[in-house]
């Protein structure tokens, strides 16, 4: 189906890529892995005919359909979620068109008996299988069922693109890739913004599928459910295993025992081998057992051992200055965006020297509460605010958007070290594995496991004393989570930590807030000790909607029947003028979204005008949709304050 040929990729006088050789069948599902930076994307990248080797080739069928899910895309703005989702049909018109072209072309010729017309006949009958697949469901139908599969909701359809995070864009994108069934998937870490019921979803839907899927993850229970070969980039060559990830491990570290014993047994050999010439070799009496051990030795095939990467993250973040006692609180927080609470009345507190993770479903507000701590978003209510003397460093998920892809890797720190640290930057990227011709890559060309290595290295420029890390942990392999692990174990500041990896966190962090029903709990203790209370085996059973009332842990029944007494109170000595307040609320949040989106639209008009554009008029507009949305923001907020009351 597609056939990898000889192929090399080289820059300059690194080659990452050497001579390397794998083909995919039909209905072949590879997980394909490696280090950081080994290599993986490339190697979905050249299928795609988005980069060119520099020797060898890939040959694939001029017909093949394939559907390519990058770690780093750009997002579609403009449409709704619906209407973005169903562009994955627009195929559809241009299959009809082909099918029309072919069935004009077969009703003028009588050459029935060609090859060329038996071509027609099959590519009619392909075009037609695949429109009934189509058609099996209406668009709008099988959509929906992919878009809820994925995570979202019934009422987020009718959301433009745009009021979404980059991780939800990734599911509308994997959507449509999905929806468009392509013959081959290459999918680059899809579960990395996926919360476990939506990996639980893709992991059915892809065990199901017929085709070829090439796949990038370090879940090793994702691959292990969905694939059935293995890939291994190691040092520019590969190792190709007809068994899932876990029996992979097992094969492989059984061939390099028995590599290392058969290595070890020849290299006795032949030392006794050479013994015997060197003692020999000039005794007429032995010449002739000299002569043919030496023959022997040069016939021999030499066992060699397959090398292996055992370059290792070496980090080791700076002696922390000391900060004041509290590091940072915040007392009956109510947080959100404009239209939308994401939680309220929180307190929260975090001490110096404490390692916290802030836990929970996605949406629920750990990243929100991030940008709380990170001076980026201000409470609607209540106050919050860093201690004294707290210098913090940030570590968002979007790394890809932070870093300036124009810049080299050696210029993103060199932009921003000052003083005595401008010696040492070579020695701050060697501990994130950038070494020689490494440091002049342009940042645009780093696969994700290595921006995430070079956002963590820039911690290194300053002796911060509150790291906060949002999923830093996204696009690294086993080995550098485990040793970024040990780092953050080892550094002496406070840790604010957002992650779902139970690994990672298990033995880190000694308390943890958990984000759950726009509610924040504290957990005093670290991973084990909060399952164990909560009865909970993973921290990602925490991201399930629990369904059946069986399958919910006894004490989490209770709390919800308690919630549920106390919500039926609440209901029933509810007033009319609450009930009013609460409707003029729902009408007020979406008039106000609706407002912010004729105002972007004039935003963009007034930034790039054309000569038929009133600008003055324009200008007019826009205030006046400013003049409202403050009166209505206004209103909404009174309101807000009336229902806390």
């Amino acid at each position: 189906m597609i056939s990898i040929n000889s192929l090399t990729v080289a820059y300059g006088g690194f080659t990452l890529l050497d001579a390397i050789d794998f083909h995919i069948s039909e209905n072949d599902k590879i997980g394909l892995v490696g280090k950081n930076g080994a290599g993986k994307s490339t190697i979905m990248k050249l299928i795609c005919g988005l980069q060119t080797p520099t020797s060898g080739s890939v040959e694939k069928p001029n017909d093949i359909r394939i559907g390519y899910l990058p770690q780093i895309m750009e997002h579609h703005r403009g449409r709704t979620v619906m209407e973005e989702a169903l562009t994955a049909f627009d195929r559809v018109d241009a299959i009809q068109k082909e099918l029309d072209s072919i069935g004009e072309s077969l009703s003028t010729r009588t050459d029935y008996e060609s090859a060329s017309y038996m071509e027609l006949i099959s590519r009619m009958n392909d075009l037609s299988d695949s429109l009934s697949i189509i058609h099996a469901e209406p668009p709008e139908v099988l959509a929906q069922k992919t878009l809820l599969g994925l995570g979202f909701k019934d009422s987020d359809f009718g959301r433009k693109t745009e009021t979404f995070s980059q991780g939800w864009n990734m599911r509308i994108e994997l959507a449509k890739i999905l929806l468009s069934a392509p013959d081959v998937l290459l999918l680059d870490e899809p579960t990395n913004h996926l919360d476990i019921e939506s990996i639980e979803w893709l992991e059915d839907y892809l065990k199901g599928r017929r085709g070829s899927l090439l796949l990038v993850s370090h879940d090793r229970i994702f691959l292990d459910n969905v694939t059935n070969r293995t890939v291994e980039i190691m040092l520019g060559h590969i190792h190709d295993y007809k068994v899932p990830y876990s029996k992979y491990v097992e094969l492989r570290k059984e061939r390099l025992a028995q590599q290392t014993a058969a290595y070890e047994n020849q290299k006795r050999m032949i030392e006794k081998t050479e013994d015997f010439i060197n003692r020999f070799r000039y005794k007429p009496t032995k010449s002739n057992q000299v002569q043919s051990r030496i023959k022997q030795l040069e016939k021999l095939d030499r066992i060699e051992i397959d090398e292996t990467d055992n370059v290792r993250l070496t980090v080791k973040f700076p002696p922390a200055p000391r900060s004041g006692d509290v590091v940072f609180k915040a007392t009956g927080i109510t947080v959100g965006y404009p239209g939308k609470v994401v939680f309220r009345d929180a307190d929260i507190e975090v001490k110096r020297g404490e390692k916290v993770a802030l836990i929970g479903r996605n949406g629920e507000g750990k990243t929100t509460l991030m940008r709380v701590i990170a001076g980026e978003l201000i409470p609607f209510e209540g106050e919050a605010k860093s201690g004294y003397n707290v210098s913090m460093g940030y570590y968002a998920q979007n790394q890809e958007d932070i870093l300036d892809k124009n810049l080299t890797v050696w210029e993103t720190l060199d932009n921003i070290a000052v003083g005595d640290i401008r010696a040492k930057l070579r020695d701050i990227l060697a501990q994130f594995l950038f070494r020689g011709e490494d440091i002049d890559k342009k940042v645009s060309v780093l696969s994700g496991g290595e921006r995430a290595r070079l956002g963590m290295a820039k911690f290194m420029l300053q002796p911060y004393n509150l790291l906060a890390l949002d999923e830093p942990t996204n696009h690294m392999d086993i080995k550098s989570k485990e040793i970024l692990k040990q780092a953050l174990q080892a550094y002496d500041g406070t840790l604010i930590v957002v992650s779902h990896d139970r690994d990672f966190l298990d033995g880190l962090v000694d308390k943890m807030y958990e984000f759950r029903d726009g509610k924040v709990k504290e957990h005093i203790g670290g991973v084990q000790e909060f399952l164990e209370k909560r009865k909970l085996e993973s921290l990602q059973e925490l991201e399930r909607k629990f369904g059946k009332e069986d399958k919910i842990p006894h004490d989490v029944q209770d709390e919800k029947k308690e919630e549920a007494r106390v919500a039926f109170e609440r209901k029933k000595n509810e007033s009319k003028e609450i009930r009013r307040i609460k409707h003029r609320v729902d009408f007020l949040e979406g008039e106000i979204g609706k407002l912010e989106e004729k105002m972007k639209e004039i935003e963009k008009v007034l930034s790039n005008p054309t000569a038929g554009d009133d600008i003055m008029e324009l200008t007019r507009t826009y205030l006046e949709h400013k003049r409202e949305l403050d009166h209505k923001t206004a209103e909404w907020e009174t309101l807000m304050e009336k229902l806390d009351e």
